[in-house]
């Protein structure tokens, strides 16, 4: 699949968890792969690179200091992370910047798993701009587990390919300004 050529999926389970002086959103998406390869998907530099919003300088798959890298288009910002679980294949926690993500991979039965992201965040502000760009890297993730990669649509790109739409609907999902 080209980056041109990429439309949207339907919305996923998303739902915003307040505790106080912190948001999480959680994320829920279903896959038709093996646990074992989301999780390589998750963590592993060459994969991580062609769908997510980061580059990590190193494998995710084991606890220590991570650098992620943000581009958005000529633009490159680092940020200090840390693995702080790494569970293969089933969690992955780590920190980006002052946010923490945890990502659980859960076996369906007769086949596939079950990938859920939790966000954390101080503010239920950006609740329904992460539960978009969540949306549209998990797409072009599985894209790329299925050997059809478009490479990452992150940044300004995402705004051409469908990232307002999943915006608004996320908003209206989760609550007026997604919190």
């Amino acid at each position: 699949m080209a980056i041109r050529d990429y439309r949207p999926s339907p919305l996923q389970s998303a739902v915003v968890i307040d505790a106080g002086d912190q948001w999480t959103l959680v994320f829920t998406r279903d896959f038709p792969q093996s646990p074992d390869v989301v999780w390589g998907a998750l963590t592993d530099p060459t994969q991580v690179v062609q769908w997510a919003p980061y580059r990590p300088e190193r494998h995710l798959g084991t606890v220590g200091p991570a650098t992620l890298i943000v581009v958005d288009g000529d633009d490159a910002t680092e940020f200090d992370g840390t693995v702080v679980a790494a569970g293969i294949p089933h969690v992955l926690e780590h920190r980006w910047d002052e946010d923490w993500l945890r990502w659980e991979i859960t076996p369906r039965p007769g086949g596939g798993c079950t990938l859920t992201l939790q966000h954390t965040v101080t503010g239920p502000d950006t609740s329904a701009q992460l539960a978009a760009g969540w949306h549209m890297c998990l797409d072009v993730a599985q894209e790329m587990m299925e050997h059809r990669s478009a490479g990452p649509i992150v940044g300004r790109d995402a705004l051409e390919h469908g990232w307002t739409e999943l915006y608004e609907a996320y908003s209206k999902r989760l609550g007026g300004d997604g919190g």
